[in-house]
């Protein structure tokens, strides 16, 4: 017997909410497992069967990562030993994650959305043009970095904040000019031209009239290439040494010299650099509804 419209309508919607709850479950797991991970105790990082929820949940982990707590253990004469400090600096590196990310990330924000702007009004670069900036940011990075060691060693910028920021600026202009661009481009002309005709300067006019429209889409891009930033590896490794450590790079150090990888401390770490981005995104949660919908203003 075949299907009435009203039937399949509701066949293809209960489809698509499957479809989307294992998509939820696949994405969500590996942020369960994290969570999961650094509250367990060390004998149940390699357990087997896997141990989803720890029955000896412990703070542990966080402890000796953010709080430089020493874990010590009973020896055979009866004296407590040291047997896991941390010789990491996580806060150090939280410092420096959040400015290199922030810094450059409003850099890359305003200057985005000028040039963006002069694409959209005055067509300051052609389409082929604006294709040609954004193949630039798909060069892989590790084909572009032994030049700029040696450009950064010979301008005293290896190793430092002020380095990291430039690049990052440079690699995620590209993603802001077309981005910004997409959302000047829905603002209509005429509400320009009308706010000029009542003798409103240009920069008036795009202060108060283009600025208002495109603000949510701005506060949406700023967040996409501060995740960029924030979790940004390969360059913060081969331009940083010691002076500037990044917490992907310090996330990487959690290596033991004889249990191997730290699962349970790592864990703790990526707890620790995920919750900013979350903060963040709560804060602005408003502006980012908006301005991922693509189109505040429709002609």
């Amino acid at each position: 017997m075949s299907m009435t419209k009203s039937q399949r309508r509701h066949a293809f919607s209960a489809f698509r909410y499957l479809v989307l709850t294992v998509w939820l479950a696949i994405v969500a797991f590996p942020i369960f497992w994290m969570v999961s991970t650094s509250f367990k105790p060390d004998r149940e990082w390699f357990a087997w069967p896997p141990v989803y929820i720890s029955e000896n949940a412990t703070l542990q982990n966080y402890l000796v990562v953010w709080a430089d707590v020493s874990e010590y253990a009973v020896d055979e004469t009866g004296n407590l030993e040291t047997v896991a400090q941390s010789l990491q600096r996580p806060w150090v590196a939280l410092r420096n994650s959040a400015l290199i990310s922030v810094i450059s990330t409003t850099l890359t924000v305003l200057f985005g959305a000028v040039l963006a702007y002069g694409v959209s009004r005055y067509g300051i670069l052609s389409e082929g043009r604006m294709f040609q900036l954004l193949m630039l940011r798909m060069v892989p990075p590790i084909v572009l970095i032994a030049p700029i060691s040696i450009w950064y060693s010979a301008l005293g910028l290896l190793d430092t904040i002020t380095g990291l920021v430039m690049l990052y600026f440079l690699t995620t202009l590209p993603y802001a000019v077309w981005m910004a661009k997409s959302f000047i481009d829905e603002v209509p002309r005429e509400m320009e031209q009308a706010a000029e005709i009542l003798g409103a300067s240009r920069m008036r006019t795009i202060w108060e009239v283009v600025l208002p429209l495109v603000r949510s889409g701005l506060v949406a891009t700023f967040l996409f290439i501060l995740i960029l930033t924030w979790s940004e590896y390969l360059l913060a490794l081969l331009l940083s040494k010691t002076a500037v450590v990044t917490l992907p790079v310090e996330l990487s150090k959690y290596q033991g010299s004889t249990e191997g990888r730290v699962y349970g401390r790592q864990a703790a770490l990526s707890v620790g650099i995920t919750l900013p981005l979350i903060v963040v995104g709560l804060i602005i949660r408003k502006h980012l509804a908006r301005g991922f919908s693509f189109g505040m203003v429709r002609r």
